[in-house]
C-alpha cells in the first residue's frame, strides 16, 4: 500500500496499490525528482526536493547542481513505495528536444536511470525536461488526449519562457516547436530578481505570488510590445527597481511584475490563437502563480497543470515512458 498517490482528475490523496508501475527520474537545475506512475489507473507518486541555493544567490552552477542531485536522488527514490513489477524507466536527459540542448545536471538522473533499468531488466526511455513538463501538465489537467493531437503550450519556468506549437512526434513523444515567448529574460528570471530586490528567498515565485495577493490597490502593469508572439522582458527589471526606489509597497512591486508577465503572455497567446485556434496548455513552475491562473482564463480557454505538477517533476518522464512502452512492438 502507499503513502502519497494522486489521480489525474482527482486532487485528493488516495491510498491504493499500484500495478505494473513505471519509474520516472528528473534532475533539473532546480529540483531533484523521482516518481512512480501506474498507466492503468493514472495514479502517481511524486517525490521532489528543491536544490539548496546559498542565501542571496540566484541559481546554481552546474557543477553544484550535479553534486546535489548525485547526493540526494537515491533518497527520493527510496521514498517511493516498495513496489514490484516495474515495467520501464523514464528519464529526462536534456532541457529541450533540439540539437545542442545540454546541461550536465541531467547526467545524474540519466546515470541512475540506466543502472535501474539494467538491474530491473526493463527498457529505458529518454525524453527532454520540456517534454516531461508538457506530459505532466496534460495528465494533471485531465487532458491526456492533447498528447495525441496538435495544441499550443506555454513552458514558463525559471529558465524557459516559450510559447510552443506541439504535435505528436514520430518517436511517440510530443514534438514542440517554439513559436513565441521571451527574446531575452525569462519570466522566472524576472520573478527571482524581483524577489531578491524585495528580500525574498530563491526561488521567489511562491513568495512573490503570496506577497502580491496582499495588494489591495489597483496596479497598472507595463505592457511589453508583443510582435509575432514574442516579447522582451529585459527592461522590466529596471522598471521594477525604479518602482521600489520610489517607495512603492512591496506588495505593489510584486503585483506590478506579475501583472506585466500576465499581460505579455496573454497578448502573445491571443496572437498565436488568431493564426492557429488550438487548445492551450499551461506548464512550468511560473504557471503555478495564482494571478496567471486567474487572468489567463479570462481572455481565452486554457488548461493548467495542478500546482504540484506545474514545477519540475519526474511524473512526466514516467508517463512518456509508459506511452512509449505501450507503442513499442513486443514490449508493451
Amino acid at each position: 500500500m502507499w503513502s502519497l498517490t494522486r489521480k489525474a482528475r482527482n486532487p485528493l490523496r488516495l491510498k491504493m496499490p499500484m500495478h505494473d508501475p513505471v519509474l520516472g527520474i528528473d534532475t533539473s537545475n532546480y529540483r531533484t525528482s523521482a516518481a512512480a506512475y501506474d498507466p492503468t489507473s493514472g495514479e502517481y507518486c511524486n517525490r521532489g526536493r528543491l536544490l539548496d541555493v546559498p542565501e542571496g544567490a540566484i541559481g546554481l552552477r552546474q557543477s553544484e547542481a550535479l553534486f546535489q542531485h548525485t547526493l540526494r536522488l537515491h533518497e527520493l527514490i527510496g521514498q517511493l513505495p516498495a513496489l514490484r513489477g516495474w515495467r520501464a524507466v523514464g528519464v529526462s536527459t536534456r532541457p529541450r528536444a533540439v540539437e545542442g540542448s545540454y546541461m550536465p545536471c541531467f547526467l545524474a538522473g540519466e546515470n541512475v536511470a540506466r543502472s535501474a533499468a539494467h538491474l530491473l531488466g526493463v527498457p529505458l526511455f529518454a525524453c527532454s525536461h520540456q517534454q516531461g513538463h508538457l506530459a505532466a501538465a496534460a495528465l494533471s489537467a485531465g487532458r491526456l488526449e492533447l498528447l495525441d493531437k496538435e495544441f499550443l503550450a506555454w513552458h514558463l519556468s525559471g529558465g524557459t519562457s516559450e510559447l510552443l506549437h506541439v504535435s505528436p512526434g514520430a518517436d511517440g513523444l510530443p514534438f514542440a516547436e517554439r513559436i513565441g515567448g521571451t527574446t531575452d529574460l525569462s519570466a522566472g528570471q524576472l520573478i527571482d530578481r524581483c524577489g531578491r530586490l524585495l528580500g525574498l528567498a530563491f526561488p521567489a515565485g511562491a513568495a512573490l505570488d503570496k506577497l502580491q495577493q496582499r495588494c489591495s490597490a489597483p496596479v497598472k502593469p507595463f505592457r511589453p510590445k508583443v510582435k509575432g508572439c514574442a516579447f522582451s522582458l529585459s527592461g522590466m527589471q529596471n522598471q521594477v527597481e525604479a518602482l521600489a526606489k520610489k517607495g512603492a509597497p512591496a506588495e505593489a512591486v510584486a503585483r506590478f511584475a506579475l501583472e506585466t508577465i500576465c499581460s505579455a503572455v496573454a497578448d502573445a497567446t491571443e496572437q498565436a490563437l488568431s493564426r492557429s485556434p488550438l487548445p492551450v496548455l499551461c506548464a512550468g513552475g511560473v504557471m503555478s502563480c495564482s494571478l496567471l491562473r486567474e487572468r489567463l482564463p479570462q481572455r481565452f480557454d486554457c488548461a493548467f497543470a495542478d500546482v504540484e505538477l506545474s514545477g519540475d517533476n519526474a511524473v512526466g518522464a514516467a508517463l512518456l515512458a509508459a506511452r512509449q512502452l505501450a507503442a513499442a512492438p513486443g514490449l508493451g
